[in-house]
C-alpha cells in the first residue's frame, strides 16, 4: 500500500526510500533522475504583488525563454518530420509576439497588482474564450495555440520549463496520465520509464513502454505535488514499485538486478540472425509493431522480419492539421527503403476512440471505442482517406508496402474501399506518378469480421488480428476503464477460438493470417499459436528476440 507524503518529508531524511506500488505495464528496473509533467490545466495561485513593472519583467522573460525552445523544437522537428509539420513551432513563436496578447498581460498586471503567472493565466483563458466562440473555424482552431503558449509561459515563470521535453535529460517521467497526443512529442531516446497515477494496462502508453523495452508502471497513488523534478528514483517494474530518493542499500540492490537484465539482453542478442523455427521444423514470422518513422531503429535493432503494423495514426496526432500527401508519403517512403525487401503493413489512419485530434472535429460520444472512428471516418470523409491513399500507392512503388485498413465488420466495407483505392489508382496513372496497388488486408478486430471471416478471406490478401479491440468487444469490456481490468481476460477461451476461426478461414482461402495485437507478444501463448497455424506475429520490436527464443525452445 502507497505511504502517505507530508509537507516535511519531501526534502529530509523522513522522505528517503520511500515506495510506492502500482500495476506493472512492463518489467525491467531503471534508476535516474524524475521529470514531473504537470498537467496545464493546474491551478494558478492569485498573489497580490507590490512592483509591477518587476512582475512585467519576468513575463517578457519568461517570453523570451518561451521563443528559445520553441525555436529549438522548431529546428529538431523539421530534421525529424519536415518542415511543414515543424510549422506549427514558429506559428506559436509569432503568437507570442502579439502585441494584444502581450499588452493585456501587462494591463492585468499594472491594473489589478497581480503576479505574472496569474495575469497570464487569466489572459489566456480569455484568447481561448474568445477564439473558441468565433464561427470561422481556422480561429477556431488557434484557441489551442493560445492555450498551449500560455501554459508554455507559466511553467517557465514558475521554473517548470524543464518538462520541455525538447531539453530534457534519460528521464523517469511521472505523471497524473498521459495522452497518446503527449507521448507521440516525447524525445523517446530519453525515456527511461513511466510512472503515472492512472492510465490503464492496455493504454497507448503502455503499448509505448513495451515497445521500447522501458520499465512502467499505472496506478500508483502518490501526491503528484510532493514529488519534484530532478529527484532520484527506482522503478521495478518486476516487483511493482517505485522508490523515491533511494538510499544507498537500494541503489546497490537495483544496480544488480540492472546488471542481471542487462545479462539476459546480452543473451537474447545471441539469437539475431536465427530462424523462427520449432525444434519440429514449424515456422512462423516475427514482425515488429510501430507507431512512427524514428521507431524502425528498433526494428532493425531487434532483428524483426517486417514491419507487422504500423500505425499510420501517429502521423495525425500532437498537431493541429491534417497532414498532407507529400509529408506522409515521405514517412511512409522513408520507412519501405529502410526495411529494404522485408514486408511493412501500414495500418490506414485509426483516429478515434482514446487518439484524439481536435481539428477531425469528432464531436463528444458517449462511447467512442464504439462511435466514429477508424474506417467509418474514412468512408465517411473519403477526401481524409484518399490523401492518405495516394500516399501510400505512392510509397508502394518503392519497397515492399501493404496496407491494412481496420475496424471492418462487412464485406461490403471492402468493397467500398477497393472502389476509392481504384479512383486513386486511375488519378495517380492519369497525372503519371509512379504508384502500385500492394496488397491489401484488413485487420479482424470485431466479432462481426470474425464470425464472417469465410466471405472477407475470399475479398482480402490477408488477416491481421487486432486483439486488443477483438478482446475490449468480445468481453465487453472498455480496457481504458481501471475499474474493468480485473475482468479483462484475453486468455479468455472465446478470444483464442475466434483467433482459431480466423486462422482457418484464411488458409481455406489461400491467404495468411497473423496477430497484430499485445497479444502476439504473450510468450505464455506462443505455443498455443504455432499449433494453431498462425503465419506470423507481429509485436513490440523488445519482443521479437524474446518471442524468437520461445519459438526456437518450442
Amino acid at each position: 500500500m502507497a505511504e502517505e507524503f507530508s509537507e516535511t518529508n519531501i526534502s529530509g531524511k523522513k522522505f528517503s526510500g520511500k515506495k510506492f506500488s502500482g500495476k506493472t505495464v512492463y518489467n525491467g528496473i531503471t534508476m535516474g533522475k524524475v521529470m514531473v509533467l504537470q498537467k496545464d490545466q493546474e491551478q494558478i495561485r492569485r498573489t497580490r504583488i507590490e512592483d509591477s513593472e518587476h512582475e512585467c519583467g519576468r513575463v517578457q522573460g519568461a517570453v523570451n525563454a518561451s521563443k528559445q525552445q520553441l525555436a529549438a523544437l522548431y529546428d529538431k522537428a523539421v530534421k525529424e518530420v519536415g518542415e511543414s509539420s515543424a510549422a506549427i513551432f514558429e506559428v506559436h513563436q509569432m503568437m507570442l509576439e502579439d502585441e494584444d496578447y502581450l499588452d493585456a498581460i501587462y494591463h492585468i498586471i499594472r491594473t489589478e497588482m497581480v503576479n505574472a503567472e496569474y495575469a497570464v493565466a487569466i489572459t489566456g483563458d480569455n484568447f481561448v474564450a474568445m477564439f473558441a466562440g468565433m464561427e470561422d473555424e481556422y480561429m477556431q482552431a488557434r484557441a489551442a495555440d493560445v492555450k498551449d503558449i500560455s501554459a508554455r509561459v507559466v511553467r517557465n515563470l514558475s521554473g517548470q520549463g524543464g518538462v520541455d521535453f525538447s531539453a530534457m535529460e534519460p528521464s523517469i517521467i511521472v505523471a497524473d496520465d498521459l495522452t497518446p497526443s503527449e507521448t507521440v512529442q516525447m524525445d523517446k531516446k530519453k525515456i527511461l520509464a513511466f510512472v503515472t497515477v492512472h492510465g490503464s494496462t492496455n493504454s497507448h502508453t503502455a503499448i509505448l513502454a513495451r515497445m521500447m523495452n522501458i520499465p512502467a508502471l499505472i496506478g500508483v497513488k502518490m501526491d503528484l505535488s510532493m514529488i519534484q523534478t530532478g529527484m532520484t528514483a527506482i522503478v521495478d517494474g518486476a516487483a511493482g514499485e517505485v522508490i523515491f530518493e533511494p538510499t544507498e542499500f537500494q541503489c546497490s540492490e537495483a544496480e544488480k538486478k540492472i546488471q542481471n537484465e542487462r545479462e539476459k539482453l546480452r543473451l537474447l542478442q545471441e539469437l539475431k540472425g536465427k530462424k523462427n523455427e520449432t525444434s519440429d521444423g514449424r515456422t512462423i514470422n516475427i514482425y515488429a509493431n510501430i507507431g512512427s518513422v524514428s521507431d524502425v531503429g528498433y526494428v532493425l535493432e531487434n532483428d524483426a522480419g517486417g514491419i507487422g503494423l504500423f500505425r499510420s495514426e501517429f502521423l495525425y496526432l500532437g498537431r493541429d492539421d491534417f497532414p498532407s500527401e507529400e509529408e506522409q508519403f515521405q514517412a511512409y517512403k522513408q520507412v519501405v527503403q529502410m526495411m529494404g525487401q522485408k514486408k511493412v503493413i501500414i495500418r490506414t489512419l485509426d483516429i478515434g476512440a482514446d487518439k484524439q485530434a481536435d481539428y477531425f472535429a469528432l464531436g463528444k460520444e458517449d462511447n467512442p471505442a464504439l462511435g466514429y472512428r477508424a474506417i467509418r471516418i474514412c468512408l465517411k470523409q473519403p477526401e481524409i482517406f484518399k490523401t492518405q491513399l495516394r500516399a501510400l500507392l505512392r510509397a508502394a512503388a518503392y519497397g515492399n508496402l501493404s496496407i491494412m485498413y481496420p475496424m471492418i465488420i462487412s464485406a461490403e466495407e471492402i468493397t467500398q474501399i477497393y472502389a476509392i483505392v481504384k479512383e486513386v489508382d486511375e488519378e495517380l496513372t492519369q497525372a503519371q506518378i509512379p504508384h502500385r496497388v500492394p496488397e491489401q488486408g484488413i485487420m479482424v478486430e470485431t466479432p462481426a469480421a470474425v464470425m464472417v471471416s469465410d466471405e472477407l478471406a475470399k475479398l482480402v490478401d490477408f488477416f491481421s488480428i487486432g486483439t486488443n479491440d477483438l478482446t475490449q468487444y468480445t468481453l465487453a469490456i472498455d480496457r481504458q476503464n481501471q475499474r474493468l481490468e480485473d475482468f479483462y481476460n484475453p486468455h479468455h477461451k472465446a478470444i483464442l477460438r475466434m483467433i482459431q476461426m480466423v486462422v482457418d478461414n484464411a488458409h481455406k482461402c489461400g491467404k495468411w493470417a497473423g496477430i497484430c495485437g499485445e497479444l502476439g507478444a504473450d510468450t505464455a501463448l506462443t505455443q498455443t499459436f504455432v499449433d494453431m497455424g498462425v503465419d506470423e506475429l507481429s509485436v513490440a520490436p523488445p519482443m521479437v528476440l524474446k518471442v524468437r527464443e520461445k519459438v526456437r525452445a518450442m
